[in-house]
């Protein structure tokens, strides 16, 4: 038969069994303080159990949080967070309702901004907006409750890295795998909800029976019935809730709650604790001077194949229809935020006049009419000389205002033999940061062979001594302004065919442009 221990409480003696001891003592069931007698220690006598070695092996102070373990604080700064979600909701909703290009101003979520322009501080004031009224109090109310409940487990400045991991995670996760814009403190919300699954499940044997109820059996199922509401709701950004929800959990498991910590009055060592949020919200904020001095982001290589014109876009544009040019890509915004590079060639038979060009861009194209229905006005400044692609160019400045703001535009016009190349680069008047970034993109300028030119020197190669395709291979190199090998192919084409008039004007008119007198006379 087992040796029993008795033990002294409130209603009296009570006789365990020594195994029986030794798991309320795990389960801090037994303070340090309790009377205990057992014959073959202590004898007769009742000692604090302290005194036994059974009591030694475990923590004294796990058990005194399983004893003192409580959900009983008021949270003060879980409420003043929802306070500051309040006041920054009624600040920035006009109508009660934040729309899109509001969205943005405010320092949402948004893909191309943060990518772009290195705006990483968006993945954290993201955390703070909100839609609407309802969107703001759902998040408000689980925010209090679950958040709550971290503040009481943990230290302050602990808690604090777990809503600002959580916060950015959210973001981040968003950013890889969502291109809508996100606004919301859902992210934090989530994080708290993980972080209270990873305390329920890391603490679990130390917790009371009442907590481990609470914080362990019900709040895997509570977490699961919120994603899955989610899942079923139009408009909600999953992978941020996914994104906070991992980021609270793996906080939750490298934390330790207070009552399990050794109490300290030196500010510097809380101070100390403050350091890992302060360094993560530090580089968000410097995410855009990172930018400026890194090499470009993801660039891809665009190009329109009938005018060999080829750009540098960064990688996410999308290519859409602009009355600015046939090739045409834009970072997938419509209102604020909104950035473009458009380029087409325009063709000139009687000779690439650049100035025509540019004026005939600025009173035709840029007219208010042409341009859409939401244009106000346009003022286009004079052109001016320029250097593109190590040519000569004319560049032309204007700022569009429209019913949602302004928009800036700079236009290029390249000449090109007997074409003109037209390059234009338009951003949003609020997020002036993208005119730097475009004009570097501009110096990534290629012109490579069109079509017609690589048609015709396969031509040519299929058919060395024909005159007809020796012509027009010469017509395509003069076209693109190519005019010595443009001469030496119609100078083939004239022997091949000594009497065709036309491949004589031809080629005197290549070889007076490049300024062979003699030899064009001749022809």
């Amino acid at each position: 038969m087992a040796e029993t221990a008795t033990l002294r409480t409130d209603a009296g003696d009570e006789q365990v069994d020594w195994s029986e001891l030794e798991a309320r003592v795990r389960r801090g069931e037994i303070s340090p303080q309790s009377l205990v007698r057992f014959a073959a220690l202590t004898g007769d006598r009742f000692v604090p159990a302290c005194e036994l070695d059974v009591y030694r092996l475990f923590d004294a102070r796990r058990a005194h949080f399983t004893r003192a373990f409580a959900i009983k604080r008021f949270p003060y700064f879980t409420s003043a967070l929802i306070v500051l979600n309040v006041a920054v909701y009624l600040l920035t909703a006009r109508g009660l309702e934040l729309d899109v290009d509001d969205m943005v101003r405010a320092g949402a979520k948004v893909g191309p901004l943060v990518v772009d322009l290195g705006q990483l501080w968006r993945l954290f004031t993201a955390n703070f907006l909100h839609r609407d009224a309802v969107h703001l109090g759902l998040n408000m109310f689980v925010l209090f409750n679950a958040g709550g409940v971290l503040e009481n487990t943990y230290r302050l400045f602990e808690y604090v890295f777990v809503l600002v991991f959580a916060g950015v995670a959210t973001m981040a996760a968003s950013l890889v795998w969502n291109d809508a814009i996100t606004v919301g403190a859902s992210g934090m919300v989530f994080g708290c909800l993980g972080g209270i699954v990873a305390f329920g499940l890391k603490y679990r044997a130390a917790l009371s029976s009442r907590y481990r109820s609470i914080l362990g059996d019900a709040a895997i199922p509570t977490v699961l019935g919120f994603l899955l509401i989610g899942l079923r709701s139009p408009g909600v950004d999953n992978w941020a809730h996914g994104g906070g929800l991992v980021a609270g959990m793996l906080a939750g498991a490298f934390l330790t709650p207070a009552l399990l910590t050794a109490p300290s009055r030196a500010w510097w060592k809380a101070a100390l604790r403050l350091v890992p949020s302060a360094a993560l919200v530090l580089v968000l904020v410097a995410g855009p001077w990172a930018w400026d001095s890194a090499p470009f982001p993801g660039l891809v290589r665009v190009r329109d194949d009938v005018y060999g014109v080829e750009l540098s876009v960064p990688r996410g544009w999308v290519r859409g229809a602009d009355p600015l040019g046939a090739l045409a890509y834009y970072n997938g915004l419509s209102g604020v935020g909104r950035a473009s590079v458009a380029a087409e060639s325009v063709d000139m038979p009687e000779g690439a006049d650049v100035a025509a060009v540019a004026r005939r861009f600025v009173d035709e194209t840029l007219h208010p009419r042409k341009l859409g229905d939401d244009v106000l006005d346009v003022h286009a400044e004079p052109p001016e000389v320029a250097k593109l692609a190590d040519r000569d160019c004319l560049k032309v400045r204007a700022r569009i205002d429209m019913l949602g703001g302004a928009t800036r535009l700079v236009a290029y016009f390249l000449p090109r033999g007997m074409s003109v190349v037209q390059l234009v680069l338009t951003w949003s008047d609020e997020v002036p940061e993208y005119g730097p970034l475009l004009e570097r993109l501009v110096g990534r300028l290629q012109l490579n062979e069109p079509r017609v030119l690589r048609q015709a020197r396969a031509q040519a190669l299929l058919f060395p001594n024909a005159p007809v395709h020796l012509a027009l291979l010469g017509g395509a190199l003069f076209d693109v302004g190519e005019l010595a090998p443009a001469v030496e192919a119609l100078a083939a084409a004239v022997r091949g065919d000594p009497s065709n008039v036309r491949y004589r004007a031809a080629l005197a008119r290549a070889a007076l442009a490049g300024g062979e007198l003699e030899r064009g006379c001749a022809a």
